[in-house]
């Protein structure tokens, strides 16, 4: 009975609307992020937009657990829905910890692998962006969202040969030299490659929504 009557009921479609926001919050990071690894004297700026973000991001995953528990119908699982806006808002909250390494050390200039895994996470963000908005109807996108995770998956792949790349140029160049500049090097490509981690987390997360739904 209990079954019938639910069924009858509208789902919640701000859920949706929700995810969309935060998801467009995280591009907007990850577009932050792209431009402190630059480098130059707009550095500190890109950090403040960074922190202002997550921040954002924050209110509206906090919008999303406290409309799970008020909900009566949501669009699936309270569990599920939890776990996705949680590995959202880990992709910025690791940017926000990338930056936060970046401003303790005042580094202002980035090698050329970095530079490149900046358009990376921003290329992983743009993915999640595109794909979130689809899970208002998984049945019929299915095969797009599908298409979306695993092109996530595919950028994670190119940003850990960007991390092994960097890691090994970065050895390379201080060998003989100062190991602090390896050592803060090797961190700060640590702190990129987790977040690149972060958005194959959420595709994962998508594709365990997809199997439970179809």
């Amino acid at each position: 009975m209990l079954g019938w009557f639910q069924a009858l009921m509208p789902k919640e479609e701000r859920f949706f609307d929700l995810f969309t926001r935060h998801a467009e919050t995280v591009v907007a990071g990850a577009e932050a992020m792209r431009g402190l690894l630059q480098g130059g004297s707009e550095v500190p700026h890109f950090c403040k937009l960074i922190v202002e973000r997550e921040a954002a991001a924050d209110e509206i995953t906090r919008s999303v657990l406290m409309a799970v528990r008020r909900s009566f119908i949501t669009p699936f699982d309270r569990g599920d829905i939890q776990g996705l806006i949680s590995s959202m808002d880990d992709s910025i909250d690791q940017m926000h910890k990338t930056a936060k390494v970046i401003t303790l050390f005042e580094i202002d200039r980035f090698e050329p692998c970095m530079t490149e895994m900046g358009d990376v996470i921003l290329l992983a963000a743009e993915q999640v962006r595109t794909v979130v908005p689809l899970l208002r109807s998984i049945g019929r996108n299915v095969a797009q969202i599908n298409i979306h995770t695993e092109e996530i998956t595919r950028i994670e792949e190119r940003a850990d040969q960007l991390h092994d790349r960097g890691r090994k140029e970065l050895f390379l160049k201080h060998r003989t030299g100062d190991a602090m500049e390896f050592v803060i090097g090797a961190d700060i490509y640590g702190h990129l490659e987790k977040v690149v981690d972060r958005f194959e987390d959420v595709a994962n997360k998508i594709s365990d929504i997809v199997v439970e739904q179809v």
